[in-house]
């Protein structure tokens, strides 16, 4: 078990990245936004993340500024999927190239430079506690964050009125307009609000995690937690396990990597991804079609709310 506690530890550390970009894909997939630009809009918040900290000497500078980033890019999707009718799945791929170029470019300057961070915060008594201490409560603010975030859109999707508002405007956008609502408002908020966890999942990289920018840096975790979304059934509770899961799949091959194992390390960088792989199709074995497992019926599908003559 001693040995277990620390690879634990690393998994929650690891996987907090994840975990963010994962919930806020999650929002935006719930109102019958998808948004595959979650690689490029991470990137781009770790580099506005790094830049705001650096800058003002501040880490929360930082990651309001992440934030920001992410927001402002999810909403450009957002005007081109939901007003204008674009296609989800090549706005979002665009999007993708676009924070990969821009990042890599507005970046060169900001490589092998280092920040102080946002340090770590153990909550005392908790952090004391023999085996859940050190896995759970010996981390940064945005850890805990992450749990607090994770149990508020449970219980915000699914015991109230504006949750079902929510999973309404993505499965059915013409009754939330029959009841006086407006489905292109609520796709327009929670795609925004989603991009800005987005960025923050960026920006817990290199404020938090890494404390320095390089270019690639998310490495594919922005691809793994729109992954996550289909592997938690669009739930938060499932997909925040599935961001820790493999968050300790990355912690697992770095501690072997370390260990000296004769496993050649590039191998050993897959693991990760070759697990996502694994369970989208297990899952696709086991479950079937998308909306079986709990997929918005109007995901992807542009809705232009009808006007009525008179």
């Amino acid at each position: 078990m001693e040995y277990l506690i620390p690879i634990m530890a690393a998994a929650v550390r690891s996987g907090t990245p994840i975990l963010f970009a994962t919930l806020g894909e999650l929002l935006t997939e719930r109102v019958g936004v998808m948004n595959l630009g979650l690689e490029g809009i991470m990137l781009m918040g770790s580099l506005s993340g790094f830049w705001g900290a650096l800058v003002f000497s501040n880490p929360w500078a930082g990651i309001a500024l992440a934030v920001l980033v992410g927001m402002a890019l999810s909403a450009l999707h957002a005007v081109l999927c939901v007003s204008l009718g674009a296609n989800q799945v090549v706005s979002g791929l665009a999007l993708a190239m676009f924070g990969t170029g821009t990042s890599a470019l507005l970046g060169k300057n900001l490589v092998g430079v280092t920040i102080p961070g946002l340090p770590a915060a153990p909550l005392p008594g908790l952090a004391e506690l023999p085996w859940v201490g050190p896995i759970l409560f010996s981390h940064d603010v945005l850890v805990y964050g992450g749990f607090i975030l994770t149990a508020f859109l449970a219980w915000f999707l699914y015991f109230t009125r504006g949750g079902l508002n929510l999973r309404a405007a993505g499965e059915a956008p013409r009754v939330v307009d029959a009841a006086g609502l407006s489905a292109v408002r609520l796709r327009y908020l929670y795609t925004i609000l989603g991009g800005g966890l987005v960025g923050l999942g960026g920006a817990y990289m290199s404020v938090v995690y890494t404390k320095m920018w390089a270019e690639m840096m998310t490495a594919g975790r922005g691809w793994i937690a729109l992954a996550l979304v289909i592997f938690g059934l669009w739930h938060p509770v499932r997909s925040a396990l599935g961001a820790y899961f493999f968050g300790g799949v990355g912690a697992l091959q770095l501690r072997m990597q370390a260990g000296g194992t004769t496993v050649p390390a590039p191998l050993l960088m897959m693991l990760p991804y070759v697990m996502t792989i694994a369970v989208l199709f297990v899952i696709a074995v086991r479950k079937g079609y998308a909306v079986s497992l709990g997929a918005p019926r109007s995901l992807g599908v542009p809705y232009h709310r009808e006007e009525r003559d008179g």
